[in-house]
C-alpha cells in the first residue's frame, strides 16, 4: 500500500492523535515534499512539535492493517540544511 501525498499527510495526523490525541492532531505539521515512489518525505514542525512527531511516527505500527515503519534520516532546524549532505561534497 504506497498512500499518495493526501494519504501520507493523513496518516501523520492519525499518528499524533493516536499518541498524544486531539492536542497532538492539532500540531501544525507540514509535507513540504512527498516521494510516493520512494516513500520519503520533507516534514516541518515547529521545534517544540519535533518530540511529538518522532514519538508518534516510531510507535505508530500499521497502516490500512498492514505493518509499517518511519526511518528518521535527518532533523535539522534549518531547511537549507536538507537540501544535501556535505560529507558527500565533491570539490573542483
Amino acid at each position: 500500500a504506497r498512500p499518495n501525498a493526501a494519504q501520507f499527510k493523513q496518516l501523520v495526523v492519525t499518528a499524533l492523535r493516536e499518541l498524544h490525541g486531539e492536542v497532538g492532531a492539532a500540531l501544525p505539521v507540514d509535507v513540504l515534499t512527498y516521494e510516493e515512489k520512494t516513500l520519503s518525505a520533507i516534514l516541518r514542525v515547529i521545534s517544540s512539535g519535533l518530540v511529538k512527531l518522532w514519538s508518534a511516527l516510531t510507535l505508530l505500527g500499521f497502516y490500512q492493517n498492514r505493518r509499517c515503519a518511519f526511518r528518521v534520516l535527518q532533523t535539522s532546524p534549518f531547511l537549507l540544511a536538507l537540501s544535501g549532505n556535505s560529507r558527500e561534497l565533491v570539490l573542483d
